[in-house]
């Protein structure tokens, strides 16, 4: 009898312990894991989100840069730390949906997560190096059929929006580009500006500096509609390639397992951020679209985006055999 009180008495303590730490959250540091390279987007994104999650929460968020593997080494770190909270994702769907389906990972990247939110998302750019004298998408597809095989693009990793966009268009335009991948737009940007590649299809806040310094050449959005940052860029569509968009997005994720109310609680504060002055001039200056799902939209629209993407590899042949 005393033992079964003992157990039952040491079952609540843990219980209310567990309460405690949870009605307390954050009462510490929290790490916010970008899956790519410094100095990206995503890197963009995450500092920018950090420092505005921080002045909410009441403690520092640290963000923690894990490039490479097609965003799943920072994912896959995520997916086996302790889900208490303190370690958190800035996801992509390469690391959630892409890469898990056409590679075998560590982790399962929709059920291995509690998604807090969906923060935002972000249309892709083409862009060439101007010394190929190409100044828009219809003198680029008939040099790249002209010349099959020689061109080259770079993207910010095997599956993510900046590949398969680029795949989409080469599906649509009925052109083969050879694909160079890089850990990260930073240095994907860095080679197209230096002429190791030709051109690229990446978020346009990593192209956007060099489009106005002249040292790139933006020929067309892929969104359904052009961004007011360069209004005279057409769309995909309008250049003649409809059914080619394509777009990052981030979720803000937390390892399966962490208690509803700590996945509640960050949902809620992303929603709460975005009225942060300071973190809506940044993102609207990157073209980056704010966005604020619930936990249970998230988890539908990343579901919803693996379906997508699972049907889009198969068409390709890029999934996993």
């Amino acid at each position: 009898m005393r033992t079964m009180l003992r157990s039952l008495l040491a079952t609540v303590a843990l219980s209310v312990a567990a309460a405690s730490a949870v009605a307390a959250y954050p009462d510490r540091p929290v790490i916010l894991v970008n899956p790519y390279a410094a100095g990206g987007p995503a890197d963009v994104v995450a500092r920018s989100l950090a420092r505005a999650l921080e002045k909410r929460l009441g403690q520092p968020v640290v963000v923690e840069n894990k490039p490479g593997g097609g965003a799943s080494i920072g994912t896959g770190f995520v997916a086996r730390a302790k889900p208490d909270g303190y370690t958190l994702l800035l996801g992509t769907s390469a690391g959630h949906v892409v890469t898990p389906l056409m590679q075998k990972t560590v982790y399962d990247g929709v059920k291995g997560f509690a998604f807090c939110s969906v923060v935002a998302v972000q249309p892709i750019m083409l862009v060439v190096n101007p010394s190929r004298g190409i100044r828009s998408v219809p003198a680029l597809i008939a040099r790249a059929k002209a010349e099959p095989g020689k061109w080259s693009y770079g993207s910010a990793g095997v599956g993510g929006a900046t590949h398969l966009g680029a795949e989409l268009f080469q599906q649509v335009a009925g052109v083969q580009l050879n694909h160079i991948p890089y850990a990260g737009a930073s240095p994907a940007i860095n080679d197209v500006v230096g002429g190791q590649t030709d051109l690229a299809m990446l978020n346009l806040s990593a192209s956007l500096p060099f489009i106005r310094q002249g040292r790139l050449v933006a020929l067309a959005y892929a969104s359904d509609k052009r961004t007011p940052l360069l209004p005279d860029v057409p769309t995909l569509a309008e250049a003649g390639v409809a059914g080619a968009d394509a777009a990052t997005w981030y979720s803000l994720a937390a390892p399966a397992g962490t208690p509803a109310e700590i996945v509640r609680t960050l949902s809620e504060t992303v929603r709460a951020v975005n009225d942060d002055p300071d973190y809506r001039r940044v993102m609207q200056e990157q073209a980056i679209e704010l966005m604020a799902l619930s936990p249970q939209e998230a988890d539908a629209y990343v579901t919803k985006d693996q379906a997508d993407m699972r049907r889009l590899l198969g068409a390709l042949g890029l999934l996993a055999k």
